[in-house]
């Protein structure tokens, strides 16, 4: 039953997940290149069923959110927008495949949930190490602490990550 190639490689899909409001996200434009439909036709599908999308499920960037979003991820393409976009959580993401019902929508859907899924695993693995490392800390005297030191430092995240604070780079931003 289950198809053994993906639709869409976890990177690329991982690589459209952006933070926005405190909440991973995938924008309407992202959603409608990997289900290969145009951003109006999946917008337009969403407004026939709004009431299948609260606010926790889907919203519209302000003005300033999308100014944010292209000055950090330096987007050119957008230029040609005349909405801002839509932001779609989790559950929102979930929420299309019963709008969106064709094979391809299906498969895509499929290939996000997972990706979500082990997003989520990997930040609960790493918190949990980090629970780890404290609670071995508090345990032992001033003679490990170089050695815990050391090992926060290589759990902290790099200069040029947390210089990104929103999303993946996107296979074409490095190009640029």
């Amino acid at each position: 039953m289950g198809n053994s190639k993906s639709t869409v490689p976890a990177e690329r899909i991982a690589s459209r997940i952006c933070l926005i409001r405190g909440e991973k996200v995938m924008l309407d434009e992202y959603l409608a290149e990997l289900y290969e439909v145009e951003t109006r036709a999946l917008v337009q599908a969403v407004k026939r069923n709004i009431e299948r999308f609260p606010d926790d499920f889907m919203f519209q960037l302000t003005a300033e959110e999308f100014g944010n979003l292209k000055s950090q991820t330096v987007i050119s393409s957008w230029g040609g927008r005349r909405t801002l976009p839509y932001a779609f959580t989790e559950q929102g993401v979930a929420m299309l495949s019963g709008i969106l019902k064709s094979p391809r929508a299906v498969a895509v859907n499929i290939e996000i949930m997972r990706t979500f899924v082990r997003l989520r695993q990997m930040l609960a693995s790493n918190t949990e190490l980090a629970r780890k490392l404290a609670a071995l800390e508090c345990k032992y005297d001033e003679q490990f602490k170089v050695i815990f030191d050391a090992i926060r430092q290589l759990m902290a995240p790099s200069a040029a990550t947390r210089k990104q604070s929103i999303g993946f780079v996107r296979d074409d931003d490095e190009q640029a």
